[in-house]
This record gives C-alpha cells, structure tokens and sequence, in this order.
C-alpha cells in the first residue's frame, strides 16, 4: 500500500491565519466562506484553515482501501473518531493515534 499526504488542514481561531501562511510563505489562499480557505503551496499537497476553538494540524493521507485501513486503527490501538464518509468531494474518516494525535485518512481514486 503507498500511502502519501495528500491533504492538510491547519485549525484554530481562523481570524488572520490564512493570510498569516500567505504572505508568510507565499502560498495562494483561496478564501471560501467564513471560517474556511484553501492554502495552495506552489508544490506538494494543498490544505486548508479552518475555524476551530482549538489549535491542531491534520494530515490527510490516501489510502488504497479506506475500509480496510479504518478496521485496523482499534487493534493497533488508535480510535475511529468519524467512520467513513463522503463529504461530496472524498470519502475520508478521521482516526486518532494512541498519542492522540488526528489524521484524516482518504480513499485514493483508482488510476
């Protein structure tokens, strides 16, 4: 299986944090609503800000079975935290790692 990231999403209070990774290195923002803006960096994956209380980086990574990969997390003792779903773009689930820590992980299209 050849799991890349494919995907970040940079959380917190969102009021100047898009513009704040703009001009500090020089990746588009493409702002799409309240609380939500694509980053585009000239190379490698592009991510988002989002609005959150809190603050966290996600990685989002493409697996080749979303199904399969998911029903490994609890016995390698992570936590589903959102089984997978199609958000009309992608289907992903969100899992943590025993350290806590988040990762999106999204079904790679077929080539």
């Amino acid at each position: 299986m050849s799991a890349q990231v494919a995907h970040f999403d940079i959380a917190g209070p969102s009021e100047g944090l898009a513009r704040f990774y703009g001009v500090l290195l020089g990746w588009q923002v493409d702002e799409r609503g309240p609380g939500y803006a694509l980053l585009r960096p000239e190379n490698g994956p592009g991510g988002a800000v989002v609005d959150a209380e809190e603050p966290r980086v996600t990685l989002g990574v493409t697996v080749a079975d979303l199904t399969a990969t998911v029903a490994a997390v609890e016995g390698l003792g992570g936590q589903v935290l959102m089984p997978p779903t199609d958000n009309g773009w992608v289907t992903k689930a969100l899992v943590q790692d025993p350290a806590g820590n988040v990762v999106s992980l999204i079904q790679d299209a077929p080539r």
